[in-house]
C-alpha cells in the first residue's frame, strides 16, 4: 500500500491538495456500494467540515450508545486526522452499526448505492433533529417562568408546537425537484396520474385550489 501510495503522490506531485488524504476503504463483501457513498460524501467538503465540527463539540462518553452518524464522524475522523497522505483504511465500525440497524444491509449482496445515500441521509436527519428537540425540551423546562413572561408560543391545531428543524444536512443536499406539464388553453400547472387505467389530471390553479378532471376513455 505503501508503494501505491507513493505512485499516487509522485503522480500529482505538486497538485495535490493542501491538508488532504485520500484513502481506500476496505470492502467487507461487496459493501462497494456503501464504501463509494462514503468515498463521496468525505470529498463533499461542506458536508465533512460540519460532520467533523458536530463530533468535535458532541464527543459522547465511552459508554454512550452509538448510532450512524457518531461511526461516520469518527471515520471521518481517522482518515482527516492520518499522518499520511494517502493509504487504507477499514471501515468496520461504521458498517457493523449499518448492518447491526437494518437488516437490509446483512447480506453479503449487493445493494443500490443511491438507495443507501438516500436510507443514510435520512437516519442522520432523524438524529440530529431527535438531538434538537431533545435540547429544545431541556431548554424550555429549565426557564419556565420565561416561558410564562413571554406569553403564549405559536401553537398548531393539536397544541403542539411545530417548527421546522433545518440541520446541517439539509442545507448541504436538500432541495426541490419539480416536473411540470403547462396547458396552453387553461394556462394551468397539470399532473397526470395513470391509477388502474383511469387517467387523472390535477390542475393547480393556485396553491392551495385542485381541480381534478376524469379524462373519458375512448371507445
Amino acid at each position: 500500500m505503501g508503494a501505491a501510495g507513493s505512485k499516487l503522490e509522485k503522480a500529482l506531485g505538486d497538485q495535490f491538495p493542501e491538508g488532504e488524504r485520500y484513502f481506500g476503504l476496505e470492502n467487507f463483501g461487496n459493501t462497494c456500494y456503501c464504501n463509494s457513498v462514503l468515498q463521496a460524501l468525505y470529498f463533499c467538503v461542506p458536508f465533512r467540515e460540519q460532520l467533523l465540527e458536530y463530533y468535535s463539540n458532541n464527543k459522547s462518553p465511552a459508554d454512550a450508545d452509538e448510532n450512524l452518524l457518531t461511526c461516520l464522524a469518527d471515520l471521518f475522523t481517522q482518515i482527516s486526522s492520518q499522518k499520511r497522505k494517502t493509504g487504507v483504511i477499514a471501515p468496520k465500525r461504521f458498517v457493523q452499526r449499518l448492518r447491526k440497524q437494518n437488516e437490509i444491509f446483512r447480506s453479503y449482496m449487493h445493494q443500490d448505492a443511491h438507495e443507501f445515500l438516500n436510507y443514510l441521509l435520512n437516519e442522520l436527519v432523524d438524529i440530529l433533529e431527535k438531538e434538537a428537540r431533545a435540547s429544545k425540551s431541556d431548554q424550555e423546562s429549565s426557564s419556565p417562568s420565561e416561558k410564562i413572561s413571554n406569553g403564549p408560543n405559536n401553537m398548531s391545531v393539536n397544541g403542539h408546537q411545530k417548527e421546522p428543524i433545518v440541520t446541517w444536512v439539509h442545507k448541504n443536499f436538500q432541495g426541490i425537484l419539480t416536473n411540470e406539464t403547462r396547458t396552453v388553453l387553461l394556462q394551468a400547472v397539470s399532473k397526470i396520474l395513470v391509477v388502474d387505467s383511469e387517467i387523472y389530471v390535477f390542475l393547480n390553479f393556485s396553491a392551495t385550489s385542485v381541480a381534478v378532471y376524469r379524462r373519458p376513455r375512448r371507445e
